[in-house]
């Protein structure tokens, strides 16, 4: 079981306890803005949403990572990789993402525990690129995309939703030969 530590967080694997909190993140309007057309997700949702992450690092060896506090062990969120289907025009791929509730907004932890996400990707899992998606006007995300060395690099439509979207790229090359990038 991977887990990784940083000065601030430890992203591990998802747990039972993790599946409430979660959900809480997920049903606050603020937090999902950003996500697909803005819908709420409850905690059902919440749950297939956590199992098929766990599918996917047993299928591709990465996914998503329950994001703890280090120092009182609350969870806030996720961050991780994984394969974007539903934006095909971009695949093969894999996306770095975050989601943190919103008391654990504006400290930089979502730039902490992403660049951990993709430090794994590059380093232990040898990904030649590693993109991430954004909705047009959600500021805050491009911002850490920029802080993680990555460059817009298209604009096009989310067919799930019908909302624009950047992508964001990062290649294995740029990111290893970047000083401090991955520090």
């Amino acid at each position: 079981m991977v887990t990784l530590e940083t000065p601030r967080l430890i992203l591990r694997r998802w747990r039972e306890a993790d599946i409430a909190p979660m959900a809480a993140v997920n049903a606050d309007p603020e937090v999902m803005r950003w996500i697909g057309d803005g819908s709420l997700r409850d905690e059902q949702q919440t749950r297939d949403g956590i199992q098929a992450s766990e599918s996917e690092w047993e299928s591709q060896g990465f996914g998503l990572f329950a994001v703890e506090i280090r120092s009182t062990g609350e969870l806030a969120g996720f961050t991780g990789l994984s394969v974007p289907h539903f934006l095909p025009e971009v695949l093969p791929a894999v996306e770095i993402g975050w989601r943190l509730g919103r008391s654990h907004w504006g400290r930089g932890l979502a730039t902490e525990a992403a660049a951990a996400a993709v430090r794994f990707g590059f380093e232990e899992r040898g990904l030649e690129r590693i993109v991430s998606i954004t909705q047009v006007g959600n500021d805050a995300s491009e911002r850490i995309m920029t802080k993680l060395g990555m460059r817009p690099v298209r604009e096009t439509v989310d067919p799930t939703c019908g909302r624009r979207v950047r992508v964001f790229e990062l290649s294995s090359g740029r990111y290893l030969n970047a000083p401090g990038q991955h520090a």
